[in-house]
Formats: structure tokens, C-alpha cells, sequence
């Protein structure tokens, strides 16, 4: 009987875990993961700290879907060494496990720049369940925040401390927010609306210390302003997970690097996720590491499956509004756009050589599938490009 250990229980290790069961019905699946939680959907974690939902109401798969696909779940454990002779895999607790297909979906884990008091009580990131409860109880003895990053993970976990009766304050080191999915325009709407919330906002700097003796109280910026704050939160991106890559000898380049199959440079070792560099990328977003891991957990089953890529996407509600954004927003207007802007939607689609390579839709929902399907395909669109500057516009004309 074949077995397959994967590492990791996010998208890409559930979805490979259930790809694979779907192909082989009578194989060994198990998935080791260092939560204590089983498969949650992770963007759905500022409203799970400010009490909005349970983890029930987050979980995606629960413990008696991996019982009914007889995937033996093990939580709480950390994978600590890969031995590519034996093919077996070290945990921090029971014996060494076994595989005969290995993928690592080991994730990525929150950057924490180099700033002095990083390392003080109250100083959080927020990625796990648990991190969501501790800055839940923290919010419970202050009224003040300063969350360190205005990307979009820092903006809702912002609106959700606000819904918590808690006024954040933003430093973001570029001059707007959303610096990779809003350009000047869309990022001036959002900060407005933000601002009639109770964000504070500092621009264009980034922190210099966070102030206290043991527990943080403030951060201290670069352009010399002083913040007080009860507790400081940290949304400044991502990094891979490759610790354990490394140690097994894999190519690492900006990231753990695979091919179109997902195949990492030694056999029956494959990887999915935030990890993972394909094609020179590192996505760091869900879809991608969910497509990866359909790709992976079908070829680990003996299939010939290709990745071919992911168009960097994100589709939310960023307090309260619609926001899509894709593809090459062209911040500096050196393209041609088509754009639609009001008091209170933007939109705005940017064409390179007659194709649609970028799009933005804030406060406006219509046209998003077509344009998605547009950029995915080259489909030419510049023809349209008066009268997409229409509010109204019919985006099904692109079809």
C-alpha cells in the first residue's frame, strides 16, 4: 500500500490530501500540521478575533471529513528533518514517519522586520488561530493600536479591532495604502472612507523602535513622531517556510523551487503553497496555493498535471467594499486605461498592446468575471476602451 505524508494542513496541503484520495482509494494519507486546528479558511481570521464567528464557522474541513476519507490527521506536531535515503520524515513527538510520495505545504509565517522591541509582550502578527486569540485579549485592556503595515491583512484586521471599539492607528512605509492593489486614485478613496471610520494614518514612514521596558506602549517613527499604543500588530508580507527544504538539500532560490508538475529537484519530493517558487514567482495567495496543491496531489498519485501559473488576484471586501484588483494596476498611468471614477467606486482597466493586463474595481462588483477571464486568455479589448469609461458599461461585449 502506497504511502503519501504531507506537511501542512492550509489550502494546499487539504486540497492535495483530498486529490489524492480521490485517485487512490486504498493508499496511506497522512498530514502532519503544527496547528492546533484542522483546515480553516485563514482570510477570515480578523472577524474571528473580534468574535464576529467560531472556529466552526471558519473550519473548512473538520476532523470527521479527514475520518471519512481515512486521512489520519496528526495536529500539533512539527516536522523537524527529512531523511531522503530511509524516506522518512522526524517529528518533535512519535516515532519517524514513513512516505513513499512526500509534499511539503509547509506554508509561510509572518515577517517581522528588524526593528528594536520586536521582542516585547504585547507585539503581535496575526496568522494562526491562536495569534487571532492573543490579540483578541490584548484589545480587551487598551483602546489604542498601531498595526505596522497598510496592506490588506492590516487593514481588516484593523476594521475588525474598530468593530472591537479600538482606534487604530496605520503606519504604512509607502505613501498609500494598499500599495500592491491600489493605485494613487483608488488608495485616496479608501483612505477617506477609512478615515471616516477612526484610522489614523502615517505614510511614508515605518518604524524606528517600539517603545516600553517589557510590554510595548508605543512606537517611535523614522520621521521622528511618537505613537502611544496598548499593543502593536505587524503586517509587513510573508516569508516561505524552507527551513525544513533546506536541510533535505532541495534547490532554493528566492524560494523552494518546483516545476510545472510541482516536482521539487529530488524524486517522490513535491511542494505546493507560499513556499513555493514556480517559474521564478513566489504567489502568496490562496488561489495559487490551492491550484498548486490540486496539481501536486494529482501527479503524487501518478498523474501528469501542469501548473501554469496564477494571475495575482484578490477579490474582498476591504471594510465594507467590494475591491477586485489584478494583474499590472500601472500606479505611475504610463499605460492606457480606461477609467470610471465617482464619490464613492473607482474602476480602472489597463491595456498593454491592445490585451487587458491589469484591472482595479473598488466599490463596484459588475465586469470582474469577465475581465478575470479576459486577462486569463489575452483576450484583445482595446477596441472598447471609450466605453468601458462608462459606469454602465456591458463587460460581457469582451466575451
Amino acid at each position: 500500500m502506497k504511502k503519501y505524508l504531507i506537511i501542512g494542513n492550509g489550502v494546499a496541503g487539504a486540497t492535495a490530501a483530498g486529490k489524492i484520495r480521490s485517485l487512490d482509494s486504498e493508499a496511506s494519507i497522512t498530514v502532519i500540521s503544527d496547528e492546533t486546528s484542522p483546515f480553516y479558511y485563514r482570510p477570515r481570521l480578523p472577524e474571528f478575533m473580534a468574535g464576529e464567528v467560531d472556529i466552526k464557522t471558519i473550519t473548512l474541513r473538520d476532523q470527521k471529513w479527514y475520518e471519512q476519507k481515512r486521512i489520519e490527521l496528526l495536529l500539533g506536531q512539527t516536522a523537524k528533518k527529512i531523511d531522503i535515503n530511509d524516506k522518512t520524515v522526524e517529528t518533535d513527538k512519535g516515532p519517524s514517519l514513513p512516505y513513499d510520495e512526500l509534499l511539503l505545504a509547509t506554508g509561510a509565517h509572518p515577517f517581522i522586520p528588524p526593528v528594536p522591541g520586536a521582542d516585547k509582550e504585547n507585539v503581535f502578527s496575526l496568522r494562526t488561530v491562536e495569534d487571532a486569540r492573543k490579540i483578541a485579549k490584548a484589545a480587551g485592556e487598551t483602546d489604542a493600536v498601531i498595526l505596522l503595515g497598510g496592506g490588506l491583512l492590516g487593514l481588516e484586521t484593523g476594521a475588525a479591532l474598530v468593530r472591537m471599539g479600538l482606534k487604530p492607528v496605520i503606519v504604512e512605509m509607502f505613501d498609500r495604502l494598499l500599495p500592491r492593489q491600489l493605485d494613487p486614485t483608488g488608495a485616496k478613496l479608501l483612505q477617506k472612507r477609512l478615515g471616516k471610520m477612526g484610522f489614523e494614518f502615517h505614510l511614508g514612514t515605518a518604524a524606528q523602535e517600539i517603545t516600553g521596558k517589557d510590554k510595548a506602549n508605543g512606537v517611535l517613527l523614522k520621521n521622528g513622531t511618537s505613537l502611544e499604543g496598548g499593543f502593536v500588530v505587524f503586517s509587513a508580507g510573508i516569508r516561505g517556510n524552507i527551513e525544513l527544504a533546506k536541510q533535505a538539500g532541495l534547490d532554493i532560490q528566492n524560494g523552494l523551487v518546483v516545476d510545472d508538475r510541482m516536482q521539487t529537484s529530488l524524486p517522490n519530493i513535491w511542494a505546493a503553497g507560499d513556499q513555493v517558487e514556480h517559474a521564478g514567482r513566489l504567489y502568496g495567495i490562496w488561489q495559487a496555493s490551492q491550484a498548486q496543491g490540486e496539481v501536486a496531489g494529482e501527479n503524487m498519485a501518478g498523474g501528469d498535471a501542469k501548473y501554469t501559473g496564477t494571475v495575482m488576484s484578490n477579490s474582498l471586501k476591504v471594510v465594507g467594499v467590494d475591491l477586485f484588483s489584478a494583474g499590472d494596476i500601472d500606479p505611475e498611468d504610463e499605460k492606457k486605461s480606461a477609467v470610471y471614477l465617482d464619490d464613492n467606486s473607482y474602476r480602472k482597466i489597463v491595456f498593454d498592446q491592445g490585451a487587458i493586463t491589469g484591472a482595479i474595481f473598488y466599490g463596484l462588483t459588475k465586469g470582474v468575471m469577465e475581465v478575470k477571464s479576459a486577462m486569463s486568455t489575452g483576450t484583445q479589448g482595446l477596441r472598447f476602451l471609450d466605453d468601458m469609461k462608462n459606469k454602465d458599461f456591458n463587460f460581457k461585449r469582451l466575451q
